[in-house]
């Protein structure tokens, strides 16, 4: 009698050499994935030889019942950490049959700031640190903490080891080898402050592509906590009070910031941003105001203000950059549940294509 791992592990390149490809969308709130999958006669290198395919618009929030069609255009595509063999994950974006980008689409606009022949010409470089909270499933309460009560005060859950201070991690540490499997340029790992809440770091990558990355592994961390029975949360301040919010702190240097000189071309970049606070904050994650506080390592969400190696600011810029005069900068401000298309094309756009 098989088991049910048994048939899950099947190698199915024994026997044909079909694939399946799970198609990944973004979801009508914004930040809800979802997927589904189909079987194709044979490998697939890259996303052009991928038929476009449809979905029910009207269940995702994303199109009225009454014409309820939504189109899936593949757009990157990545090794499947949980089939293997020939399978693959793809990111798609979401178009109506006419062919014009739903409202939800954010990659769309992303993609015309990534193609701008000045943008090219800067080769954009990311590294987003993505934090995020485990949560308890029945009670959405942090993974380790006491059901209706706190564990001790911050201060030893910081990149902690034991089980009284790391909770979690089997699950994290899956997560770290399923992105590298898949091919996502994922640097890195570490617990957060709040206990809880871990971190995973995807970059250097340029332009559109890390958007891409951030997105397929936030489905692969979901797919994992599934697995696991737990709950990821991307709320940027899941607990109120005495507790460290959760952030997508955004790295971000351009080819002229790499070069000598760059210090001066960073410090002209951050003024473009201190001119666009407002609005770069209104597109940085939904209830952001809850974390930006002025406490727990973040700047005053109506402040905006930056230094060297000052994580109370909005942009830090590294001792590294300051000392070389050149290197990238540090945008604390995006949520941890910011839309990494958004941000990412809108720093370019306010740093490269503005004219104040």
């Amino acid at each position: 009698m098989s088991l049910l791992s048994d048939l899950i592990n099947l190698n199915l390149s024994e026997v044909t050499e079909k694939s399946i490809v799970e198609y990944i969308w973004v979801g009508g709130s914004g930040m809800d994935l979802r997927s589904k999958a189909r079987t194709l006669p044979g490998p697939v290198t890259d996303p052009s030889q991928l038929p476009k395919w449809n979905y029910d618009g009207s269940s995702t929030g994303q199109a009225p019942g009454e014409d309820s069609e939504v189109i899936l255009y593949p757009q990157a595509i990545f090794p499947d950490p949980f089939r293997r063999g020939n399978h693959i994950l793809v990111m798609c974006d979401a178009y109506t049959p006419a062919g014009e980008p739903i409202p939800t689409n954010k990659r769309y606009n992303a993609a015309k700031i990534f193609n701008h022949p000045e943008v090219v010409a800067e080769e954009p470089w990311y590294g987003i640190e993505q934090e995020y909270t485990l949560l308890q499933k029945d009670v959405k309460w942090p993974l380790g903490w006491p059901v209706g009560g706190f564990p001790g005060p911050q201060g030893p859950y910081y990149c902690g080891i034991g089980a009284d201070k790391a909770f979690g991690r089997d699950i994290v540490d899956a997560h770290y080898k399923a992105c590298l499997y898949a091919g996502i340029n994922i640097s890195g790992i570490n617990g957060e402050v709040m206990p809880g809440q871990w971190e995973f770091q995807v970059g250097p990558s340029v332009g559109i592509s890390a958007a891409d990355q951030v997105w397929v592994a936030r489905y692969i961390l979901e797919r994992i906590t599934e697995i696991a029975g737990v709950v990821v949360s991307f709320d940027p301040k899941p607990i109120q009070g005495d507790w460290n919010g959760a952030g997508a702190h955004t790295n971000y240097s351009t080819k002229s910031m790499r070069e000598d000189g760059g210090y001066e071309v960073i410090k002209k970049a951050i003024h473009k941003l201190g001119l666009r606070h407002k609005e770069h904050i209104a597109a940085y994650g939904e209830g952001n105001e809850r974390r930006l506080t002025g406490r727990h390592e973040t700047a005053d969400i109506n402040t905006f203000l930056w230094d060297v190696a000052n994580r109370g600011a909005s942009i830090r810029v590294g001792r590294d950059t300051e000392k070389a005069g050149k290197g990238y900068f540090e945008d604390r401000r995006p949520a941890s549940n910011m839309d990494p298309y958004v941000v990412t094309s809108m720093i370019a756009e306010t740093t490269i294509l503005w004219k104040p």
